[in-house]
């Protein structure tokens, strides 16, 4: 009988470990030569199950899927350590070999590590996670290396694959001298790992699925074909504007986007894209990222915005000029929570975990939607789904939407992971705001191309597109709940819609039930509520703003980005300084009319005691509407000026200077210590010389593990929950609890982000009390129960919306 990799569920058929490795080093090699590392990652792929060439696991897995009946010895075969082990022993020993040593370790780890997440080079206090596995022995280690020799490749093939490996991580050294070793390695490591992770969980899908490889349309052409309805849609667009009256606005429309389209042919690298709110940023980065795409053949076009609310209508914009869904993935939040997917016990046979984990969720799509939450997991969260799609960043077109929310603790970690993705991974990355962040004054700063804004004379275009006037209300009077409301119906009685925009939900939802009491249409948005929810609330107000009637939106900032709505009148909580232009985006937004007033204002009311940064832009905001008042002519006499926003930056970043590393208090080290520091300056390779009283033989020491364990993009770890909203919704969650095929539960996950939302600790523990929520899957997905969403507010903790008893 053959060494067995796997065996499928539907038919028993045997996948042998000769085959499942050479397919795996195959994929590999296809996403290791993106960077210029192809062997590298054909080796983790071919090394990475040579430990089921053994009779234990042979046995083991004939028995768990022929003979469950007999006593088991789950997760007692290791199989994982056996390629790295491997590595070390041929590799790893006697006088240092600098690129040999490197090699064994950052693809034995990714090989040991591939049922988990990357072990520690070295961790807390002074442990080594990667040597303790390496310097083991398991079961029957002998009689997996003789036997891969004998049926994947020779020794001597072996040490001429590792030589070509050792050549090409000398090649990769050398490129970047801006970075050091330490970051170039670490980076390395987590490229290796991904690739590693995909291609096994792609692999190993098709071998259950019984399917080949699909025969890929050449991106090129699909991306011309995109640009061709782009163009079609652009000059409809065009041609509308003329017919309601060209304005100067219109035209700058008109010019930036032709602008992007010239900017196509500029060698990959670093760039900002600085049109104002209501320029037309979607569709003119759009095309820049399709010529792009085409002339210098990238892979894929991947969207990177702050909030999940900006994913649907952009996505919905896109896909309506495209018209291919089936290449368009929406990419919220991670419906299954993989953190502790420590399975090694399971691979061979189809459990349900299995599937889920091979669910395919990958990034693959020719065009991604994702967050900026989503993005800082593939490089730096543990759980191997979110590194999994970190190959695919490489050679893409990357367009990150309203830059300037990226998280304040994570800039650092942001702008290393975005150099790499240049110099190394061959992609371009697009800037995109109205309110461009200083990115470039921080200690570990963003390599922005000299010369690197698209837009040109922007100063004079952010004049010509100047629709509002800001009255600061926020400088002396505090308002109350009282006195909001009478600011509202006063507007109200001289314009026909006004937004307010507050800095917290419990605001947001008691503003909104007591203006619910005035006979005026009020809407209200907020995270709260799922994806597909909002964009009914959203449709409904759009609806009274087309017919010009009357009414109220009140939100929190998540209507700030990207949502394309305008308002004659905008109230805005005074909050950091692009907050307050973003809002202001959102009235007069197509400048139809003459300046329409944006109302600042401090609003008493709000909590902001746990909103740290908040509060300090807020400050700094403050100060500067009171220079304004005292000095007119001050930041070109206007304080959304470019000028103004980029004294702002400046001032809130050094502010908050300590936290830009990602501060981890309980280990009193920060997020970049622990992957990029050099030995002379690691204490944990110091405490591991006093206290051991002997050398480290490792050229790395990122604390892999340790650093994925306390990262969390939103500190206190959100839980993401499905939402049984409208009958599709509840669909998706009957059909997700039948499922069974790993095609199927792709597919239907996919569908699932729409009707996702992301709970609080303190909130799923509340509706466990309630009996709230129910977990599918063997626990892998939650589900709100009918009574703990609410057709007003969306997820209600409390478990007491009307329909409490009508279900379940």
């Amino acid at each position: 009988m053959d060494y067995i990799a796997h065996i499928r569920e539907s038919d028993g058929q045997i996948q042998s470990v000769e085959e499942h490795l050479l397919g795996v080093q195959k994929l590999a090699e296809s996403f290791g030569e993106k960077i210029g590392v192809k062997h590298i990652a054909g080796l983790a792929g071919v090394l990475h199950d040579m430990g089921k060439y053994t009779t234990l696991f042979r046995d083991y897995i004939w028995n768990a899927v022929h003979h469950p009946e007999l006593p088991s010895r789950r997760g007692s075969v290791d199989h994982s350590t056996a390629g790295g082990k491997l590595l070390f022993n041929e590799y790893h020993q006697g006088n240092p070999d600098m690129h040999n040593w490197m090699l064994s370790e950052i693809i034995g780890n990714a090989v040991i590590s591939h049922h988990s997440y990357l072990h520690d080079f070295l961790g807390p206090p002074h442990v080594s996670g990667y040597l303790k596995r390496v310097e083991s022995t398991p079961e029957q280690f002998q009689q997996s290396v003789d036997l891969f020799f004998e049926h994947v490749m020779s020794k001597e093939e072996f040490d001429q694959y590792v030589k070509k490996a050792s050549e090409e991580l000398a090649a990769y050294l050398q490129r970047d001298s801006s970075s050091t070793r330490e970051n170039k390695l670490m980076f390395l490591g987590k490229y290796i790992f991904s690739s590693l992770i995909d291609a096994d969980r792609t692999n190993t899908r098709q071998f259950e699925e019984n399917s080949v490889p699909e025969d890929k349309l050449d991106e090129c052409v699909r991306f011309q074909n995109y640009y061709e309805k782009l163009m079609v849609r652009i000059h409809e667009l065009q041609e509308n504007g003329k017919e309601h009256g060209s304005t100067i606005i219109q035209q700058l429309r008109k010019e930036m986007s032709e602008r992007c389209e010239q900017h196509a042919s500029a060698p990959s690298g670093i760039y900002t894209l600085s049109i104002p709110t209501g320029g037309g940023k979607t569709l003119a980065s759009f095309r820049y990222a399709l010529q792009h795409a085409i002339q210098k053949k990238k892979k894929r076009i991947i969207y990177i915005v702050p909030f999940t609310t900006i994913i649907e209508q952009n996505a919905e914009e896109i896909r309506r000029i495209i018209q291919d869904d089936a290449h368009l993935l929406e990419h919220h939040s991670n419906v299954i929570d993989d953190l502790d997917d420590n399975d090694e016990s399971q691979d061979g046979y189809m459990t349900k975990q299995q599937k889920l984990k091979h669910a395919k969720d990958n990034w693959a799509s020719p065009v991604v939607f994702t967050t900026m939450v989503q993005f800082l997991n593939v490089f730096y969260a543990k759980g191997s789904r979110n590194i999994r799609r970190l190959h695919h960043l490489a050679e893409s077109v990357i367009i990150v939407d309203e830059v300037q929310k990226v998280p304040v603790s994570c800039v650092s970690l942001f702008n290393k992971a975005v150099n790499f993705l240049n110099v190394y991974g061959n992609s371009s990355i697009i800037l995109c705001s109205a309110t461009q962040p200083a990115l470039e004054f921080v200690d570990h700063k963003l390599h922005i191309q000299a010369e690197g804004e698209i837009v040109e004379n922007l100063e004079q275009v952010i004049n010509a597109f100047r629709r509002v006037e800001i009255i600061d209300k926020a400088t002396g009077e505090i308002f109350d709940q009282g006195m909001l409301e009478q600011l509202v119906l006063e507007r109200l009685s001289e314009v026909n819609s006004v937004l307010i925009v507050l800095n917290t939900k419990s605001v947001v939802r008691e503003l909104y039930m007591a203006l619910s009491l005035r006979e005026i249409p009020v809407y209200h948005l907020s995270t709260s509520m799922c994806a597909a929810h909002r964009k009914v609330i959203l449709g409904k107000v759009k609806d009274h703003l087309i017919r010009e009637e009357k009414v109220i939106c009140i939100s929190t900032q998540l209507i700030e980005a990207g949502v394309d709505i305008s308002f004659e009148c905008v109230i805005r909580s005074l909050a950091e300084l692009d907050s307050i232009a973003q809002a202001a985006g959102r009235c007069n937004r197509h400048g139809r009319d003459e300046l329409r007033q944006v109302y600042v204002i401090n609003y008493g009311e709000e909590n902001l005691k746990y909103l740290k940064e908040m509060s300090i832009g807020k400050e700094i905001s403050r100060k500067m509407l009171i220079d304004l008042k005292s000095n007119p002519k001050i930041y070109g006499g206007h304080i959304l000026s470019a000028e103004a926003m980029e004294c702002f930056f400046k001032a809130y970043y050094t502010e908050l200077q300590a936290n830009l590393n990602y501060d981890v208090p309980e280990l009193k080290k920060d997020m970049v210590e622990l992957l990029t520091v050099d030995r002379h300056n690691n204490t944990y390779y110091k405490s591991y010389k006093n206290e051991l009283e002997k050398e480290l033989e490792l050229y790395n020491l990122h604390s892999y593990r340790t650093a994925a364990k306390h990262f969390e993009v939103i500190k206190n770890r959100t839980t993401t929950v499905l939402a049984p909203y409208s009958k599709e919704g509840r669909e998706i969650i009957a059909e997700l609890n039948g499922a069974g095929t790993i095609e199927q539960l792709s597919r239907i996950l996919r569908r699932a982000q729409q009707y996702s939302i992301n709970l609080w600790r303190y909130e799923l523990d509340e509706l466990n009390r309630n009996d709230g929520v129910e977990a599918l899957l063997d626990g892998k997905v939650l589900v709100l129960r009918e009574s703990a969403y609410n057709e007003e507010f969306g997820f209600d903790r409390h478990n007491e919306s009307p329909m409490r008893d009508a279900f379940f």
